[in-house]
């Protein structure tokens, strides 16, 4: 007795049938984890950037920091380091989520620029703007649209810069004290 191994019959209307099963469970799937996915809040956290002014004051650190943010802009972030070569940074969002920082430190403003805004940042004309530190700023852009402004504190290089509208990095340096 020779029995042949059975067979179902494969036809074009079977796999198109399997198809739609298939694409009906992973939406079933889709919808499903959609349902019980927490929503994600992807809105920046702020920090206390005045404690890190206050620390770096009681350790001896003269840094540079704005007097308050203007309306509508956190802070997001703060590099303070004391030691053989003392850092000061601070990164904020302006009301419109666009980034001013500043960065102070015992190096040269070409190497800040270099780091900061760009490799190829070109110098641009002194600007004058009215601030605690110094009212005469070296002005820099790079071809992504960043924009910068340096002086130098003694030994220190300060750096003002972002991606923020040329007028709101000028209202940040404005507001720089020390």
């Amino acid at each position: 007795m020779s029995e042949q191994p059975s067979r179902y019959t494969r036809s074009f209307s079977g796999m198109i049938g399997a198809l739609i099963v298939t694409v009906v469970f992973v939406l079933a799937f889709v919808a499903w984890r959609g349902i019980f996915r927490a929503e994600s809040d992807d809105s920046p956290e702020p920090v206390d950037w005045q404690d890190s002014v206050e620390v770096a004051q009681q350790a001896g650190l003269e840094v540079v920091h704005p007097r308050e943010l203007p309306a509508g802009w956190i802070a997001t972030s703060v590099e303070l380091e004391a030691g053989d070569d003392p850092r000061w940074g601070l990164g904020v969002l302006t009301d419109e989520g666009d980034f001013v920082g500043i960065r102070q430190r015992d190096a040269s403003v070409d190497e800040l620029v270099e780091e900061y805004v760009d490799e190829k940042a070109e110098a641009g004309e002194d600007a004058e703007i009215e601030s605690e530190i110094t009212d005469s700023w070296q002005t820099w852009t790079d071809e992504g649209g960043d924009h910068g402004f340096s002086t130098e504190l003694g030994d220190e290089s300060l750096l003002v810069y972002g991606s923020a509208p040329v007028e709101d990095v000028e209202a940040f340096v404005g507001l720089l004290t020390q």
